[in-house]
């Protein structure tokens, strides 16, 4: 499988380097785009500044920029938190994607966003101050209304970025059942 794989609003941190390593270790092509241009940030306070700075509209277009080389394969689109939902935007927008992995984080659907037979996996701490459960209700129905085939995994006690273990969230039994899981996902497409 080719999977394109985003970053969190922390950056192209280790962890999300050692993430594209396992994936390919399980026989997938991967790619990690870095839209913050090698800047990475230790507090969530700093990544949203320099997020900010940069604007919803140029990280996007850096990602499209990232993944349109490759498109033509067939892509998953995958990533973390703030990365998940540059990922949604993009498989959303591609009538060629392959799947969609979704690992901490979503985004809003245009109103007549279409995913026909899109398989899409979310991985998501429980609760999730950044996730709440209203708002995945929401969600979830409106991917299904968009044609898309979604599954929801919570991991009840993980903190929201549970899989970095650089960070204070890291769960490392939720990141390793996590894996578990999205590999069977990936595999299965």
């Amino acid at each position: 499988m080719n999977i394109m794989l985003f970053h969190s609003t922390y950056g192209l941190r280790p962890a999300v380097r050692a993430a594209a390593d396992r994936l390919r270790e399980a026989g997938h092509e991967v790619w990690t785009p870095d839209l913050f241009e090698g800047r990475t940030f230790e507090t969530v306070e700093e990544a949203r500044e320099y997020r900010e700075e940069i604007g919803k509209d140029e990280l996007l277009k850096r990602a499209v920029l990232a993944a349109a080389p490759y498109s033509e394969r067939g892509l998953v689109y995958a990533g973390f938190s703030l990365g998940a939902a540059v990922a949604q935007t993009l498989a959303l927008g591609d009538d060629k994607a392959r799947g969609l992995l979704l690992l901490h984080g979503t985004s809003d659907l245009a109103p007549n966003a279409s995913a026909d037979d899109l398989q899409v996996q979310l991985h998501v701490a429980e609760p999730d101050p950044f996730e709440p459960d209203d708002w995945l209700s929401a969600w979830y129905l409106q991917m299904r209304r968009a044609g898309a085939e979604v599954e929801v995994h919570r991991y009840t006690g993980a903190g929201h970025l549970y899989t970095d273990p650089g960070l204070p969230d890291y769960d490392e039994e939720a990141a390793e059942a996590t894996w578990r899981v999205a590999l069977g996902f990936l595999e299965s497409l």
